[in-house]
C-alpha cells in the first residue's frame, strides 16, 4: 500500500475525516484521566496520604472535567470546534509535564485539576463535531463507538504506561511519559483533523440560554445526563479503588501488576465499536439496561479472593459500563438536533460530577467497610441507573418535562 493511501485510511484526505483520527483524538484525550490509578499506593507512601485523599487526585481531575463541559459547549457553538480541540490538546501537555514536579499532594491534586480543564475541549468538541459531520451519513453510532474505542485504549494505556514505568523509575517518571507522548498526538490532530464542513455558529449569548432552557426541559436529555452520573460513578469507583484492594492481602500486587490488571480494558476497546453496530437495531433502552446487568454481574466477581475470577469481573464490569456509555452519547447524537455542544456539556457535566462523587464516596466507603462496602454503593447507583432509563426512556414517554 502506497503512503498516501495510508496517509487517506489513517487520517481522511483533509476534508472527510476518517475513523483512526476519531480514535487517536480520543486516545489522548482518555490517556491521562485516570492514568494515577496504577499508582495510588506509591502516591500514598510518597506523601503519607490516606485512602481517601489519594483517591483526591483521581477525583480532582473529573470534577475540573464536569466544572468545564458545559461552558466549553458554549464556547465551542459559538466559535467552532477544530481550533478549540486542537488548542485544548495541547494545553493538556503542561499540567502533564509539571506533574513530575509536585512537591506536596495538594499540588499533585491541583495539577490534575488542571489535566481536567483541558478534557472538555477536546470529548466535548468531538461529540459535537461527530454529530454534525457524520450525521447525514448515517456513521453517527459507528464513529462514537470509534471514539469510546479510543477512549478505552487511552484509559488502559495510559493506567499501563504509568504503572510500568513506575515500576522501573517511580511515579514521576511515569508522567514524563505521558507528557512526551500527549505533545506527540496534539501535533498529530494538529496537522490530520479536518476542519468542519457542517458547523454553524450560534454567538447570540440569549440563543444559548433559550438551548440550555429547552436542553433542561428535555426529560430524555436529562435522564441520559442522570445515567452518565451513574455509569461514571461505577466505573471510577471501582477501577480507583479496587486497586487498593489488590495492592492488599492476599493479592498483593505491585504497580506494574496493577498497570497489567488494566489490561480488561482491552477487552471493552474490542467489545464497544462492535456493540455500536447493533445499538441502533436493539434500541438504546434495551442497550442501556443490557449493559448495567452485564457490568453489575461482573462487580460481584470482584468480591471474590481469586485474582482470575477478580480479573474476570472487573473485564466484564468495564466492557458492560461502555456499553452503557456508547449507547447514551448516541442517544443523545440522536435525540438533540440544536445545541448539540451544549447537550453535550451538560451531559459531561453530569458525567464527571459521577465520576468525582465516585471517588469519595466509593472512597467512604473503603475506608470503613473495605472493598465489599465500595461494591455496595456502586451496585446501588447502578440500580439507580436502571430505574431512571425505565421510567424515562421507555416508548412513549414524553420528551418534555
Amino acid at each position: 500500500m502506497s503512503a498516501t493511501k495510508i496517509r487517506l485510511y489513517l487520517f481522511g484526505n483533509g476534508i472527510q475525516p476518517s475513523q483512526p483520527i476519531i480514535w487517536v483524538i480520543g486516545f489522548f484525550a482518555f490517556l491521562n484521566v485516570y492514568s494515577i490509578q496504577a499508582v495510588l499506593p506509591m502516591v500514598m507512601d510518597d506523601f503519607h496520604a490516606s485512602a481517601l485523599q489519594a483517591g483526591m487526585t483521581v477525583g480532582a481531575t473529573v470534577l475540573a472535567i464536569g466544572l468545564v463541559s458545559p461552558f466549553m459547549g458554549m464556547l465551542s457553538d459559538a466559535f467552532g470546534r477544530r481550533g478549540i480541540l486542537c488548542t485544548s490538546m495541547f494545553a493538556l501537555t503542561v499540567p502533564t509535564a509539571l506533574l513530575p514536579i509536585a512537591h506536596s499532594l495538594n499540588a499533585l491534586i491541583a495539577l490534575r485539576f488542571m489535566q481536567g480543564l483541558a478534557v472538555p475541549g477536546i470529548v466535548v468538541v468531538l461529540i459535537a463535531y461527530i454529530a454534525e459531520e457524520f450525521r447525514d451519513s448515517g456513521g453517527v453510532a459507528r464513529m462514537t463507538a470509534t471514539y469510546v474505542g479510543g477512549t478505552v485504549m487511552g484509559g488502559f494505556s495510559g493506567r499501563f504506561i504509568t504503572g510500568h514505568m513506575a515500576d522501573l523509575l517511580g511515579w514521576r517518571g511515569g508522567f514524563v511519559t505521558l507528557a512526551i507522548m500527549n505533545f506527540a498526538g496534539a501535533l498529530l490532530v494538529l496537522w490530520f483533523l479536518p476542519t468542519s464542513r457542517h458547523f454553524v455558529a450560534n454567538r447570540k449569548v440569549g440563543g444559548a440560554i433559550n438551548t440550555l432552557w429547552c436542553h433542561l426541559q428535555n426529560r430524555r436529555l436529562m435522564a441520559s445526563c442522570a445515567v452518565g452520573f451513574c455509569v461514571l460513578f461505577s466505573l471510577v469507583g471501582t477501577f480507583t479503588y479496587v486497586n487498593l484492594y489488590l495492592a492488599q492481602s492476599p493479592f498483593n500486587l505491585s504497580s506494574a501488576g496493577l498497570a497489567n490488571v488494566f489490561a480488561v480494558y482491552l477487552v471493552g476497546a474490542l467489545v464497544t465499536p462492535i456493540a455500536g453496530r447493533h445499538i441502533d437495531r436493539l434500541g438504546f433502552m434495551k442497550s442501556l439496561l443490557l449493559g448495567l446487568a452485564i457490568s453489575a454481574s461482573g462487580l460481584l466477581l470482584t468480591l471474590t479472593a481469586s485474582l482470575p475470577l477478580v480479573v474476570i469481573g472487573l473485564t466484564v464490569c468495564s466492557s458492560g459500563a461502555f456499553l452503557c456509555q456508547s449507547a447514551t452519547i448516541s442517544a443523545i447524537s440522536k435525540n438533540v438536533s440544536e445545541g448539540r455542544s451544549l447537550a453535550t456539556g451538560i451531559y459531561y457535566m453530569c458525567y464527571y460530577a459521577g465520576a468525582a462523587a465516585g471517588t469519595w464516596l466509593a472512597g467512604l466507603a473503603f475506608v470503613h467497610w473495605g472493598w465489599i462496602g465500595s461494591v455496595a454503593t456502586i451496585g446501588l447507583v447502578q440500580v439507580l441507573a436502571g430505574g431512571i432509563v425505565l421510567a424515562v426512556w421507555r416508548p412513549g414517554a414524553s420528551v418534555k418535562t
